[in-house]
């Protein structure tokens, strides 16, 4: 007896095979690309490719870590990844680790000093910002200016402004140790994480309040830019608890992607993995198409 079915039939068959099938990826892998987008878009960046991230949003997804971790500057194997991403050796001498990176107060690069000339002519030595963002309470905080709005994004920052614009890291760097004394220049990440924000501050007035602390020398630096920037993230359910995961504790996570913000992948059960703690490592991603 043969069995027949009419064309309809075997492409509804061929499309459900498809829609099952399990795509992987694999590779050494960086912090996720963003878009400024309602939602902000998200691209894992795994190897030599870039997975939509928004798009495995409410879908199983798994990674795997077989223990290979290479350092982001030279390339090379490490067994343990200092500050986000490189060997030890890099982390002493590469100019992308240095600690002006954390305290751009230090930055001598105005002087012609610097681990790396030319990568601080591209940059240390152009324009910053220095912003407020509220992301668990209202911060303060310096970034390129080519990095706005990325930065106030990794940071899962619910709306920001620009306060001030200099010509280099060492001005906004000292304009961010003088507002410390007024604000905080941390992010409480279990706060975030939860959505819990604080209240609705009116940017706007805060900066100009912020600015009439500031010194004449510094205040000249004001940037005329006042638009507040709202921050929407691909989240489906926000954890009221959190239980944070990582390859050095777990050669497998895997579970339901449940959304995005800042550089965390939100996962059922209140798991969260900091995708940028993780630079270098070689991980398999694999999802269903």
């Amino acid at each position: 007896m043969f069995w027949t079915c009419s064309v309809g039939q075997q492409l509804e068959t061929l499309n459900s095979k498809l829609e099952t099938e399990e795509m992987e990826y694999q590779g050494n892998i960086l912090k996720m690309r963003s878009e400024l987008d309602e939602p902000i878009r998200y691209f894992f960046k795994i190897g030599n490719q870039e997975v939509d991230m928004n798009a495995l949003i409410g879908k199983q997804i798994r990674m795997q870590f077989d223990g290979q971790i290479n350092c982001i500057s030279c390339g090379k194997r490490t067994k343990t990844s200092f500050s986000q991403g490189f060997c030890y050796n890099c982390l002493q001498t590469a100019p992308e680790a240095s600690e002006t990176v954390m305290r751009p107060e230090l930055s001598k690069s105005q002087f012609g000093i610097a681990r790396d000339m030319e990568w601080a002519e591209k940059h240390d030595l152009i324009d910053h910002i220095v912003y407020l963002a509220v992301s668990s309470e209202l911060k303060v905080g310096v970034t390129r200016i080519h990095q706005v709005p990325t930065r106030w994004i990794d940071q899962g920052a619910a709306y920001a402004i620009r306060v001030a614009q200099t010509p280099n890291r060492h001005i906004a760097g000292v304009m961010e140790v003088f507002l410390k004394k007024y604000f905080t220049d941390k992010t409480n990440w279990r706060d975030m994480l939860k959505n819990n924000v604080a209240e609705n501050f009116d940017l706007q007035a805060e900066k100009e309040n912020l600015l009439q602390l500031l010194p004449a020398e510094l205040r000249q630096y004001r940037c005329t830019n006042d638009e507040v920037v709202n921050l929407h993230y691909p989240v489906l359910e926000y954890p009221t608890k959190l239980k944070s995961v990582s390859f050095d504790k777990e050669a497998v996570i895997e579970g339901e992607l449940k959304g995005i913000k800042g550089q965390y992948l939100l996962l059922d059960q209140g798991r969260v993995l900091n995708v940028r703690k993780h630079n270098g490592y070689f991980l398999r991603l694999s999802f269903d198409s």
